[in-house]
């Protein structure tokens, strides 16, 4: 019995996304994938030996790195973080675009100029990612590692500053912090273990179908 090709998608607001990309890839989920309310991680589709499994957006880019998952959607922002040599992220899907920032209480950006600082102490959940940007920059970063509810730090005093993903800008001010600087744009991939990508025959087709979903969207 042939094992079952896996593609790991991210749980949250990138599944409605994703889902036309799937389709038009040829991989159509059983309907429980996209019920909220179910506790299932592992769902069946209708092409023949390939499965789905739900997961957190940042356990994506590990199940695929350790080949137990073949394929998965990743925001290119948890690539980085990782950067594992593993994976292969052959297609931006050209979804999920938000932006990986630095933010601040609008009271401390009213007076401050991000090309004058030296030393920055941040909330983050993306502590690789945030240290060697602002290595490249010349500044020392301290990250202070959290998982969520990063917009809570600068007013509890856990860290006068965060760097998180921003969308539309709405968490951030309804906590009364604003935006002083873009770390990175980011968008969703699609990312391949490699090892799986030279010995299991299906992998590449089915990331041609999706890099021609994605050009097909894009040209409409």
């Amino acid at each position: 019995m042939t094992t079952p090709l896996i593609i790991a998608v991210p749980k949250g607001r990138i599944l409605s996304e994703v889902q036309p990309l799937l389709a038009a890839a040829g991989v159509r989920p059983e309907p429980a994938f996209f019920d909220e309310n179910s506790r299932a991680l592992r769902f069946a589709t209708d092409a023949d030996g390939i499965e789905l499994i739900r997961v957190r957006a940042f356990d994506v880019a590990t199940f695929v790195a350790h080949g137990a998952a073949q394929l998965g959607v990743v925001g290119s922002d948890v690539l980085a973080e990782f950067d594992y040599p593993e994976l292969y992220a052959p297609v931006d899907l050209h979804i999920g675009h938000c932006r990986l920032s630095v933010a601040e209480p609008a009271a401390l950006a009213a007076t401050d100029d991000p090309r004058g600082w030296s030393h920055v102490r941040v909330a983050t959940k993306y502590p690789h990612l945030t240290a060697r940007h602002f290595a490249a920059r010349g500044v020392q970063a301290e990250c202070v590692k959290l998982n969520g509810a990063m917009e809570l730090a600068p007013t509890l005093g856990l860290a006068p500053r965060i760097v998180d993903l921003v969308s539309s800008g709405r968490t951030l001010k309804e906590n009364g912090l604003v935006e002083v600087e873009v770390i990175v744009d980011v968008t969703s991939r699609l990312v391949v273990n490699r090892a799986a990508m030279k010995t299991r025959a299906a992998v590449v087709p089915l990331v041609e179908a999706f890099r021609r979903a994605v050009a097909e969207r894009q040209a409409a």
